[in-house]
């Protein structure tokens, strides 16, 4: 068969029209991620808008190529006896699910690199879907996934949020602080102790806490500063720490 008719067959009218379906997937798959993915990042949590709209396109886009085995490599996947390229496919997730973890970085509360992760995750799947001929599909999930990177950041800003404040504080020895007193000092000043985030430990006779402080609105909360000038003043509290969390 000629060359030319073989890459003729990879942007012929069926198989514009398949791109086409895969795109409007993978776009209704973005809109559901980031709905879920505002919701935690609403509450302060570490996987933001970005993350579940990029996994979500990923994890859409491979599943539903699946779909259509007859217009892989632009309609001339019965010409291949003998390949199976979903072996080739679930090495790849998998592989790539490792590469993803080894990004992914935790300090305390804080965590960093889900949506690098998930980046590296979705490129996977453009790659995938390149070596099976769905060239617009990859295109239109490269697009969004740029798209989602670079202006889905400046969208939570905008919206409404409540950010949190990882909390370390070690008490002078003998000094035994209350939970009710903890919460109620919390609450004046425009935050809550988010729930299963306390961490107690003690050494000595000394206690130290860690907490995650989450904001009740997004204009409520003292800043860090104000937080740590009346910290300082604080008798029973020998030392503390505080920084920005993304739990």
């Amino acid at each position: 068969m000629p060359t030319y008719h073989i890459l003729s067959g990879y942007w012929s009218l069926s198989e514009l029209a398949t791109n086409m379906l895969i795109l409007l997937n993978i776009v209704g798959a973005l809109l559901l991620g980031l709905a879920v993915g505002y919701e935690r990042s609403y509450h302060g949590r570490a996987a933001g808008m970005r993350t579940y709209g990029l996994v979500s396109m990923a994890a859409c886009a491979l599943t539903v190529i699946c779909g259509y085995p007859h217009m892989w490599f632009g309609g001339g996947m019965m010409q291949l006896a003998g390949t199976d390229p979903t072996r080739v496919i679930q090495g790849i997730v998998t592989g790539i699910g490792f590469l993803g973890a080894g990004v992914i970085m935790r300090e305390g509360f804080n965590i960093s690199g889900l949506t690098t992760a998930a980046s590296i995750w979705a490129s996977a799947a453009m790659g995938i879907m390149i070596g099976l001929g769905f060239y617009l599909g990859a295109i239109g999930l490269g697009f969004l996934c740029a798209m989602s990177m670079i202006f889905l950041s400046k969208v939570e800003a905008w919206l409404p949020s409540r950010h949190a404040v990882a909390m370390t504080m070690r008490f002078k020895e003998g000094f035994m602080p209350d939970v009710k007193d903890l919460r109620a000092i919390a609450l004046k000043r425009g935050y809550e102790v988010a729930g299963g985030s306390m961490m107690i430990s003690s050494d000595h006779g000394a206690q130290e806490w860690r907490f995650v402080a989450i904001a009740l609105s997004k204009r409520s909360g003292a800043t860090m500063a104000e937080l740590a000038k009346e910290m300082s003043q604080f008798e029973g509290l020998d030392g503390f720490q505080l920084s920005h969390a993304r739990n």
